[in-house]
């Protein structure tokens, strides 16, 4: 032990050495800041992570913060046998918990892309990450200790601020620094660099006289091998995302953007007929272009048979329900979409201006890029006609949009004599979600008429026309449609009776019964 390394055996006594030990210690809290930045980091990592592939943030959530939570407590008892080589120890838990944190994503998505088991890698990896975490703790107040003893309540009070002050910096970087500058996949792996370069500091600045000859090569060994993985797998990480993506989809992948809110992926083959272009929103089909008509008819002439001056569409950021509304001698058209990105692409993408024939640069169009639930909450503008076509209900973010309180808000954007379409589902794949929209609806003090349509891409596909008087299914196209007609409405309001309606209970924010009806029914389908 030498001053440097602040032995316990000699007190601070002179001017000489306590700066050193103030230093000394100044440094190894730092340390701590940084790892615990770190493991934060991975934590929200294989949370963002899981709300990507699989929705649900909640369970996300619960699953990866009690399995990590759990195995920390483990690691921490586990590492009471390594604090007489606390130096050597910590060496090797930092490099193997820079090592696996920093792959764990890449690991994650391998595992769901290929082998189709993303819970049980998950649980697997939350726990191993947790055990060395948990072990940190022990191992760093053992070396605190040995810069200068105190205490046990101050040194414990010193330890936990550096590492609760860490975690709100990990906490902060990931979802504005590390997300939009290098995504979730190579986000990780710059953590683990960083964990890997703090650990090995600490290691060699303050502690290197501890280990022997042979245990300092060792750990330079071990720390250039971790970060030589690490650096590899950064480089080869754009050609791993690409292949493990395409294995996820059936035609080539032609585009894919991770926006700030979600991953957008344009897929193309050809086909007699000519290319089958489909949008996937976090894996989720948005249309196919061999049959989007045949939804897009369905949603939006039912509610334009009035005709209506004054249109608001809610979501449907790819243009194509615009396009449909466009037919119509509107005045004006509002489109309230979350993303931006999804904006931008429907505006300048060939493949999708294509489809929605420019719709979303139309001078009768004011598209503003807002999450729908608030922009209703700032806004008092009326429509004479609303359409809704939002994502599937089967994550958290979107379950807000098909509650009662969300509803409410939209009736009270609606002029006396309008009426609302609600794209709800499919009522053959999944009837308690589609009967639950109908439900939501008419708690909101709306009336409601379910109709259903087939679009071969989905299959058999539900809507619900709502007014706050009883609404009639016609239409009046100024152009004649492509697939609807008046005997297709007639026997769209016609539900088999192996599929008889449900009564179900309203969905609300504070009891989002469509979230647990949509993973239960949806995500099988």
């Amino acid at each position: 032990m030498t001053p440097d390394a602040g032995a316990d055996t000699a007190p601070a006594t002179t001017t000489r050495v306590t700066p050193r030990r103030r230093a000394a210690r100044a440094a190894l809290l730092a340390v701590v800041f940084v790892c615990a930045a770190c493991g934060l980091v991975y934590e929200l990592a294989l949370v963002s992570l899981g709300s990507y592939l699989i929705g649900n943030t909640a369970t996300q959530a619960s699953i990866v913060l009690a399995v990590m939570v759990f195995a920390m407590g483990i690691g921490s008892l586990a590492a009471k046998p390594l604090q007489h080589r606390p130096v050597v120890w910590f060496a090797v838990v930092e490099l193997t918990l820079a090592l696996l944190g920093g792959l764990s994503v890449m690991g994650l998505y391998a595992a769901f892309a290929y082998l189709s088991m993303y819970t049980e890698a998950l649980v697997v990896v939350a726990f191993v990450l947790g055990l060395l975490i948990g072990a940190e703790i022990p191992l760093l107040m053992v070396l605190l200790q040995r810069i200068r003893r105190q205490d046990a309540g101050s040194a414990v009070a010193d330890l936990f601020a550096a590492d609760y002050i860490g975690a709100l910096l990990g906490g902060l970087a990931f979802p504005f620094l590390l997300l939009p500058a290098f995504g979730q996949l190579r986000g990780a792996l710059v953590v683990g660099l960083v964990n890997a370069v703090a650990g090995l500091l600490l290691v060699f600045l303050l502690f290197r006289r501890d280990l022997s000859r042979r245990g300092a090569w060792a750990v330079g060994a071990g720390a250039a091998a971790v970060i030589a993985i690490l650096v590899a797998a950064f480089a080869y990480s754009t050609t791993f995302e690409v292949t493990a993506r395409q294995a996820l989809y059936r035609d080539p992948i032609v585009l894919s953007k991770q926006s700030q809110y979600q991953d957008i992926v344009l897929t193309s083959r050809s086909t007699p007929d000519g290319d089958d272009v489909r949008l996937f929103l976090n894996g989720d089909l948005q249309f196919s272009s061999a049959d989007e008509y045949r939804y897009h008819e369905a949603l939006v002439h039912p509610a334009m048979a009035a005709h209506p001056k004054r249109v608001l569409i809610l979501g449907a950021g790819d243009g194509l329900a615009l396009r449909e509304v466009l037919a119509y001698p509107t005045e004006s058209i509002t489109l309230v979409d979350l993303d931006p990105a999804m904006i931008d692409l429907a505006r300048t993408d060939p493949r999708l201006t294509r489809l929605n024939r420019g719709s979303m640069n139309d001078p009768r169009a004011t598209v503003v890029a807002a999450d729908a639930f608030t922009w209703l909450r700032t806004n008092d503008e009326k429509f004479d006609a609303i359409i809704i076509d939002m994502p599937d209900p089967d994550e958290t973010p979107t379950a807000k949009l098909y509650s009662t309180e969300f509803y409410a808000m939209v009736a009270a954007h609606l002029r006396d004599g309008g009426v609302i379409s609600v794209q709800a589902g499919s009522p053959y794949f999944a009837p308690r979600s589609y009967w639950c929209v109908g439900a939501t609806l008419g708690s909101a003090g709306l009336r409601t008429l379910p109709y259903h349509v087939d679009v071969p891409s989905f299959g058999d596909w539900g809507y619900f026309l709502a007014a706050r008087d009883q609404p009639v299914l016609r239409m009046n196209p100024p152009t004649e449609p492509r697939f609807l007609s008046d005997d297709e409405l007639r026997a769209a309001q016609i539900f088999p009776r192996d599929r008889p309606p449900l009564d179900m209970p309203p969905s609300t924010l504070m009891d989002p019964r469509i979230l647990r009806y949509a993973q239960g029914e949806w995500k099988q389908y």
